[in-house]
C-alpha cells in the first residue's frame, strides 16, 4: 500500500525546525529582565517587575492589514514585523502602560524558511525599539487555508501599569495642549485606500522615485514606535491617542471626557508628501479619517509642560481642549 507523508501533505516539518534555528538569534537580542528561559518550551514566561503598588496587566493585539500584501508582492519582508509590533505597543501606551513582552502568530500556505526568518527580524527590531521581549510565537502552515505565496501575521503585546495612572479621561482639562508627535509615514492603515488609488486608479509601480525614494520604500517605512518619547515624558502627559485608523477625528476623542472638545488646526498639521499625493484624489474629509496624515501620536499636555515636552521630542503644537460635547473639530 503506497504511503502518504506530512510533507506530501503540503506541511513541512524539517523547515519549521529550521526556521526555528534561524530566529534565535533575534529572540535573544530582545531579551530583557523579566525574561525567564528561552525558545522552545510549550509557553514564555515573563517575571513582573517590582516597583508597583498596584500593577495591572494590559494586553493587546494586531495585524498589519493590507500592508501585508505590498510586502509579499515586493519581496521586501523585514519591516512588517516593526509594523506588528508597533500597532500593539503604541495603543498600550495610551492606558500608561509599558510593554513587557510580545508573541506572534504567522500562518502560511507554505512556510518559506528565508521570509519568515526576515519577518522575525523585523519584529525583534519591533521589540527592541519598544524596549520589550519576544517570549513565543506560533508558525502555522496550512496549504488550503491560504494562496501560495500567502501569509498573515497577528501579534500580541503585554504590558503593565500604576492601576491609579491608568484613567487618562479624567486628567484632561480645558486649556490642554495638543502635542503632534509625527508620524513615520502612512504606518499600517488605510493600506487598502492606498493600493487602490496609487497601484490601480493611477498605475504607479514599485519603483517608481517618490520624494527621493522608490514608491514601495515610502510606502513599507515601518511604523513608529513611541515608546521612548511616552517613557521620556510620562510625568508630563494628561493623556494620549495613537492615530490608528478613524484618523485624528475618530481616535482623539477616545481620551476626552463627555465634556470636552478637541480642537485641531489643520494648517498647523504637518502634512507627510504621500498623502499630499493622495489628497489630490481623495476628499479631505475622507483623508483625515483614514489616514494619519503625518501624526502618529498626539500627547495633550497641561500648558505649564508644553515648553518641556517639545524640548524633549520631535512633537508640534496643532490644537488645543476646549469645553463642549466630546467630539473634534478640524478648523
Amino acid at each position: 500500500m503506497a504511503t502518504i507523508s506530512y510533507k506530501d501533505a503540503g506541511v513541512d516539518i524539517d523547515a519549521g525546525n529550521s526556521f526555528v534555528e534561524n530566529i534565535k538569534p533575534y529572540v535573544k537580542s530582545t531579551r530583557i529582565p523579566g525574561v525567564l528561559g528561552g525558545i522552545g518550551s510549550f509557553a514564555g514566561a515573563f517575571e513582573l517587575p517590582k516597583g508597583y503598588k498596584e500593577p495591572v496587566i494590559l494586553a493587546g493585539t494586531d495585524g498589519v492589514g493590507t500592508k501585508l500584501k505590498l510586502a509579499i508582492d515586493s519581496g521586501i519582508f523585514d519591516t512588517v514585523g516593526i509594523d506588528l509590533v508597533a500597532m500593539c505597543t503604541n495603543d498600550l501606551l495610551c492606558n500608561f502602560g509599558e510593554p513587557l513582552f510580545f508573541l506572534d502568530y504567522y500562518a502560511t500556505a507554505k512556510l518559506e524558511v528565508a521570509e519568515a526568518t526576515q519577518v522575525v527580524k523585523g519584529i525583534a527590531e519591533g521589540c527592541i525599539r519598544s524596549e520589550c521581549a519576544l517570549i513565543g510565537g506560533e508558525t502555522a502552515e496550512m496549504p488550503g487555508m491560504y494562496k501560495e505565496g500567502d501569509f498573515d501575521l497577528a501579534g500580541f503585546c503585554v504590558g503593565i501599569a500604576e492601576k491609579s495612572e491608568m484613567n487618562r479621561i479624567e486628567q484632561v482639562q480645558a486649556g490642554d495642549v495638543l502635542i503632534a508627535l509625527p508620524s513615520s509615514g502612512v504606518h499600517s492603515n488605510g493600506f487598502s485606500l492606498v493600493r487602490k488609488l496609487l497601484l490601480e486608479k493611477l498605475g504607479m509601480k514599485f519603483e517608481d522615485e517618490f520624494n527621493g525614494r522608490t514608491l514601495i520604500e515610502t510606502l513599507l517605512e515601518p511604523t513608529r514606535i513611541y515608546v521612548k518619547e511616552f517613557k521620556a515624558n510620562k510625568d508630563k502627559i494628561n493623556a494620549l491617542a495613537h492615530i490608528t485608523g478613524g484618523g485624528i477625528i475618530e481616535n482623539l476623542p477616545r481620551v476626552l471626557p463627555d465634556h470636552l472638545r478637541a480642537r485641531v488646526e489643520k494648517s498647523k498639521v504637518r502634512v507627510l508628501p504621500i498623502f499630499e499625493l493622495m489628497g489630490k484624489h481623495v476628499e479631505e474629509n475622507e483623508m483625515y479619517r483614514a489616514f494619519n496624515m503625518g501624526v502618529g501620536m498626539i500627547f495633550v499636555v497641561n500648558p505649564a509642560n508644553v515648553e518641556a515636552v517639545l524640548a524633549n521630542t520631535d512633537g508640534y503644537v496643532i490644537g488645543e481642549i476646549i469645553t463642549g460635547d466630546k467630539g473634534c473639530d478640524l478648523v
